[in-house]
């Protein structure tokens, strides 16, 4: 076999909301091995979403879990190279890889925003994904129009 299956990492949970998928993002938003600061600008974000949000019936961990499956791409192209030419080929993405694409796009939309604080930033984008609006959920928009646009290769498998 060519490719060998990488083995899923197993997260700890987080202290305050004991998630996995919490930490998961934070190792994603951490830059430098500084964690700690990670962690707080995540739970000082969640904070900023409950203070925005008028309705007190969701919390702001079920908003921010709402926004990572709005931004979530399900298929995505790859270049494959057929009879000289190269074709976008639409691919189905695995789970896990699914979420770790959602995560790396709402960070990276978050860092490109104008406010001063990160979680401030961070905030406007999970409320902006939330509501299927924002730079993370128009990128996968794209991602999924390139697909639907090249559906008539999909039968060239990888």
């Amino acid at each position: 076999m060519r490719k060998l299956k990488s083995k899923i990492k197993i997260y700890e949970p987080d202290p305050k909301f004991k998630d996995p998928l919490v930490t998961r993002f934070v190792n994603h938003l951490m830059k430098n091995g500084k964690k700690t600061i990670a962690y707080t600008i995540f739970y000082n974000c969640i904070n900023e979403i409950e203070k925005k949000i008028s309705k007190k019936e969701k919390s702001g961990l079920k908003i921010w879990k709402e926004a990572l499956d709005n931004v979530m791409p399900h298929v995505e192209v790859r270049s494959r190279r057929i009879g000289g030419s190269n074709i976008q080929v639409p691919t189905q993405i695995q789970p896990y890889v699914k979420v770790t694409k959602a995560m790396k796009s709402l960070i990276n939309c978050a860092r490109e925003r104008n406010e001063k604080k990160m979680y401030k930033k961070l905030a406007g984008e999970i409320l902006s994904a939330y509501k299927k609006e924002g730079a993370s959920f128009k990128k996968r928009e794209n991602i999924h129009k390139m697909a639907e646009a090249n559906k008539a290769f999909s039968h060239f498998k990888f």
